[in-house]
């Protein structure tokens, strides 16, 4: 079976490269020819631990190739998987136009039966648009080529893709006709052999499936937020408390970690798309509008909290930040909260100084004002306050004794709570956390 994959971002060039893992011969096609040629030398656009082996064993022994000849990877396909960028537009709602750019793309190349997957996170209705799209090239060409329509939504961490799609928790597949079906499971036999859960519905189900499960879990990480906040005022332990509630069993205890509020290319578009959605249909989404003003509200209380613990005045201050990404092992700063905690301490007159791991370059496009700094100790030089934003495995062992000695201050804002208050104390410092 030969598959299709348009569009190399994240979600593109990790699905690709697990099919091709199967066994699956995959052509990856985008319209960017630096990004294809960069692909073509080897050299991946996107950090996501153990993607670069994953494509270079599979281009290697000739499953997995790259092209910018989108109509000619169409065309030697059966299986074509949309996976181009749906970003979201002012008023909330999703842009579709690289999806319908596509669809037209595989209308005008169809040349036999094909099915077409739409694998991006699109509002429901979308794959019967895309259909509509495809139809209306196929007749305007004066033709006749059957085809079917799909929707297979992506459920990938960043940080943990590969094992997500090897080893998922579900696949969800919605189809309307039988033939789409028997393709999809085919496609995914190695996965149905390990007794992966399998949902097979019809197309608005699964198109609504995955914006329903981010909308759930980020009203899980609203509402620890706010209990944290509530925490702060009371004298409580929001670590204790998430523990005591996530041991129930009906609740779990997977994000319920008080911070600074979700980001990501996910939970930020996906809650504001479904919300726009259900609002356009007349059946407000209550709880998921108050999830996103909550967690707007989250980003503007960590401001707060680094600017009281430096004295209530952000002016003239130095301010190390640890950690940019929107989350670990990833260089995603798409909507992550240090960027707008770092433009909130700029405008309050701070100075920053910044080091992560891997996202330097990515946050530099967005944040060029910062000084970014070759390691953690380097962005506590002479800093009044060290804030800890994304929490990286290496910034949880610190010399501690290092950055006292580096800071003006000995002040530490932990918004991931990656230390104990009793230890930091004793270690010299006048540490904030969140929710404790």
């Amino acid at each position: 079976m030969n598959v299709c994959v348009i569009g190399t971002g994240y979600v593109g060039l990790v699905t690709g490269a697990c099919f091709a893992e199967f066994g699956v011969k995959v052509i990856c096609a985008d319209r960017d020819e630096s990004k294809i040629e960069m692909l073509e030398r080897g050299e991946i656009p996107i950090y996501e631990p153990g993607l670069d082996d994953l494509v270079e064993r599979n281009v290697r022994e000739g499953r997995l190739s790259f092209t910018t000849d989108t109509a000619s990877a169409i065309r030697s396909s059966l299986v074509i998987f949309i996976a181009v960028g749906t970003p979201p537009r002012e008023d909330g709602g999703t842009d579709l136009s690289y999806v319908d750019g596509v669809a037209g793309e595989i209308g005008q190349a169809m040349n036999g039966y094909k099915l077409v997957v739409t694998k991006s996170t699109v509002p429901v209705g979308t794959s019967y648009r895309v259909r509509d799209l495809i139809q209306a090239e196929i007749d305007g060409a004066g033709g006749e080529v059957d085809f079917s329509v799909a929707s297979n939504p992506e459920f990938l961490r960043e940080g943990a893709a590969i094992r997500d799609f090897m080893r998922p928790d579900r696949i969800v597949i919605g189809a309307d006709d039988e033939a789409a079906l028997a393709i999809m499971k085919d496609l995914y036999r190695p996965l149905f052999l390990n007794e992966t859960p399998f949902v097979l519905t019809n197309i608005a189900t699964a198109e609504l499936t995955k914006y329903a499960a981010n909308a759930f879990l980020a009203t899980k990480i609203s509402f620890i937020n706010e209990f944290a906040n509530l925490c702060e005022e009371i004298g409580g332990d929001i670590q204790g408390l998430a523990r005591g509630i996530g041991l129930d069993g009906r609740i779990g205890k997977k994000f319920l970690h008080a911070g600074p509020g979700f980001g990501g290319s996910c939970f930020p578009k996906d809650t504001r798309s479904a919300a726009f959605f259900a609002r356009e249909k007349g059946q407000n989404l209550e709880v998921v509008e108050a999830v996103i003003r909550v967690n707007d509200r989250q980003r503007e209380r960590m401001v707060e909290k680094i600017r009281a613990a430096v004295g209530g005045d952000l002016s003239g201050k130095t301010v190390g930040m640890l950690g940019l990404s929107f989350k670990p092992e990833t260089d995603d700063m798409r909507d992550a909260p240090a960027i707008e905690i770092a433009n909130g301490l700029a405008a309050g007159g701070a100075v920053i100084r910044a080091f992560d791991p891997v996202a330097m370059r990515e946050a530099a496009k967005l944040l060029p004002d910062l000084t970014y700094c070759k390691d953690s100790y380097e962005a506590c030089e002479n800093a009044d306050v060290v804030v800890i934003v994304t929490e990286w495995n290496q910034f949880r062992m610190l010399d501690l004794e290092r950055v006292r000695q580096k800071l003006r201050r000995p002040v530490v804002v932990d918004l991931r709570n990656v230390y104990e208050p009793k230890s930091m104390q004793e270690a010299g410092f006048e540490y904030h956390s969140v929710g404790r």
